[in-house]
């Protein structure tokens, strides 16, 4: 046998007969020890640098310094394919002891190392026994819509699927790669679920014989078998394409049933026939490029342009926050000069599951880019908007957002009737907040990280763009009912504004409607500190120190400048938020949120922090009511400066 390439892409799949790991050339256990290191291992996923760089290899157009991370080689080095063979290992034990015969689906985002550990995976797993189908490159909220349908299947169906393995590094730069699991659901792996997975991995990785253990699970699957495998991926893929579809119209219109559906697709398809709207997809070689994404919209009756729209057409960083989104202005700005309708745009990250945007504001006379947290409030007021719009609204709404989103959530869910819950920053931890509060009898629609501006739409379990478009687009566009006003209508209603509500509002009109707050954007350089600090517990304990001591000092300022004078500290682990005191280190390695008050109870800011679990920082930020950037950076440079205090003392 050859190599087997993908047909719609032409990119290798992987060749059968070819072993991914040298016999004569095994690792020495300084190079396994060196990448296990170098991997960062949370429920967020398993990540690292990957890339093998080489002579004559590209690099990231962006980047100045040719580093690993930055490249765009497919290559991995042998240590990294013993990491990814015991990965592999790991998850499809978990496998096994769930199910005699467990199928997984496989998938991977559109950066160049993943065929190659794809290709580990799927012998891997093959060789345990496991049946492997191949989605190739598929977008993360494709791969685990697709997988949470397959997994409520009875298992002796023949599209039955246990869990799933998708392989990516999210908003890290394109050498960087790893691996989210799933079993069960169409949700990653929870924290108490990883950890176990974790603990085998790096019992694996530390064995003398970690290197020909890794070769020897390589070598069980049968090269014929590999090669069925790949074949079929294509097959797979129209299937993935075809369960998303319909997936995605059941997130976006909130409706069980086909026909009611159809009503509300419907009824969106009419009022963008009265007022057009169009979006430009700035898709930067992401995994959406072989997606939905044109055929969802254009099916809504909306008007789409796509460019970049190839996978790997890397043009800007992966991650879409800031100067990565210039370019999707410029394109929306060039669109709208020709036709009026065009007011959306924006670019996902590399596995597809986070879009920020980019809108078109009359009032500046030129297109802008949003920050996450203006995305996550305009989510936010629509899905709340919508449920409110439904006979007899809902009872016992909740939204789930992490310690990191700003409060401008509390003001806004309750103009229209909800509550807001926190969790530990972690896409994981949100979902298992907002499936906790379920099973207690809340409804919760809307969930997601305010601070990374990802919407999470009920039934989904993972950040979607087209969840995020979808709420804005019945925000905009659903015309009014008999007896049941539309979203934007709701909305000024609530504000005791409804004499400002017009049928033809633009985005612009409605964010200038949200309660005011500045906050930092997490993205930032000043956002994410390099602490020398491995215990975080200890850092907070001597943080909260230097805070009694500051606070009594500015305390007077404060009240003066901003009406507070006291202030709470709240704890963030996983699914639970608790009031900690002064005990600023019993927040352990999770969240630590002070919030600030005024006179009446009601928060004036918060300084936030958490180390990152997929990155090796620190983070922190500040969020102020009424506030404006100024009084942000005022904030958040004290934060810092305290910060940076107790990581020296």
């Amino acid at each position: 046998m050859a190599m087997i390439y993908n047909p719609s892409t032409g990119f290798d799949l992987g060749d059968p007969d070819k072993i991914p790991l040298d016999a004569l050339a095994l690792p020495e256990p300084r190079e396994i020890k060196a990448a296990a290191e170098g991997l960062i291992l949370s429920a967020s996923g398993w990540r690292g640098v990957f890339a093998l760089p080489g002579p004559g290899d590209s690099f990231a157009p962006w980047s100045l310094a040719k580093e690993a991370e930055d490249s765009l080689t497919p290559r991995i080095s042998p240590s990294h394919a013993v990491a990814a063979a015991h990965m592999a290992k790991v998850f499809g034990q978990a496998l096994l002891a769930r199910e005699e015969t467990p199928k997984v689906l496989l998938g991977l985002d559109s950066r160049p190392t993943g065929p190659a550990l794809a290709d580990i995976f799927a012998r891997v797993l093959l060789g345990m026994g496991i049946v492997v189908r191949h989605c190739f490159i598929i977008a993360a909220p494709e791969i685990m819509a697709y997988a949470g349908i397959c997994s409520s299947l009875p298992k002796d169906e023949e599209d039955h699927a246990t869990g799933f393995a998708y392989i990516s590094a999210s908003h890290n730069p394109p050498g960087h790669n790893g691996v989210k699991f799933g079993v069960g659901s169409g949700g990653v792996l929870s924290s108490r679920e990883i950890a176990p997975l974790i603990a085998a991995l790096k019992a694996a990785l530390a064995a003398p014989d970690s290197p020909s253990q890794a070769l020897s699970l390589l070598k069980a699957a049968p090269p014929h078998k590999v090669a069925e495998c790949y074949r079929g991926s294509s097959g797979w893929k129209r299937k993935a394409l075809s369960a998303y579809t319909l997936f995605t119209h059941r997130v976006v219109t909130d409706e069980e049933s086909l026909d009611r559906r159809n009503a509300v697709l419907d009824e969106l398809e009419e009022g963008l026939v009265r007022n057009p709207l169009g979006i430009a997809a700035e898709l930067n070689g992401s995994a959406r490029t072989l997606s939905i994404d044109r055929d969802f919209f254009e099916g809504l009756g909306a008007k789409i342009h796509c460019v970049n729209d190839r996978p790997r057409q890397f043009v800007h960083r992966i991650v879409p926050e800031g100067e990565s989104l210039d370019l999707c202005v410029r394109l929306l700005e060039s669109l709208r000069a020709q036709d009026p309708a065009f007011q959306l745009g924006y670019s996902p990250d590399c596995d597809g599951d986070r879009g920020n945007l980019v809108m078109w504001d009359s009032g500046l006379g030129k297109a802008r880019l949003l920050e996450a947290q203006e995305v996550f409030s305009l989510s936010c007021l629509a899905e709340l908007a919508c449920l409110a719009r439904k006979p007899g609204g809902a009872m016992r709404t909740a939204v789930v957002v992490n310690d990191a989103t700003s409060m401008r959530i509390e003001r806004i869910a309750s103009l229209l009737g909800a509550r807001v819950f926190r969790a530990e920053t972690g896409e994981a931890n949100v979902v298992a907040l907002a499936e906790s509060l379920r099973e207690q009898g809340w409804t919760v629609r809307i969930l997601g990280e305010g601070s990374n501006g990802g919407t999470i739409v009920h039934p989904s379990k993972v950040r979607d763009p087209l969840s995020t478009l979808g709420a804005m687009i019945r925000l905009l566009r659903s015309p009014d009912r008999p007896g049941e006003p539309s979203p934007s209508r709701i909305w000024f209603a609530a504000l005791g504004r409804e004499d400002e509500y017009r049928e033809d509002m633009e985005l612009a009109d409605i964010l200038a409607t949200l309660p005011p707050w500045a906050t930092t954007s997490v993205f930032e350089p000043r956002a994410a500190l390099k602490a020398a600090s491995q215990d975080k517990r200890a850092l907070k304990e001597r943080y909260a120190g230097i805070f009694m001591e500051e606070w009594k000092k500015r305390v007077a300022e404060l009240n003066l400048r901003y009406g507070i004078v006291e202030w709470k500290a709240f704890a963030t682990q996983g699914i639970a938020e608790t009031e900690v005191g002064e005990d600023f280190g019993a927040s352990g390695s999770g969240g630590l949120r002070i919030v600030m008050f005024g006179p009446g109870g009601q928060p004036k800011a918060f300084l936030w922090m958490r180390g990152s679990g997929t990155e090796p920082v620190f983070r922190i930020m500040a969020d102020v009511a009424g506030g404006d950037a100024e009084d942000e950076a005022y904030f958040l440079s004290w934060h810092a400066d305290m910060v940076g205090r107790a990581d020296g003392a």
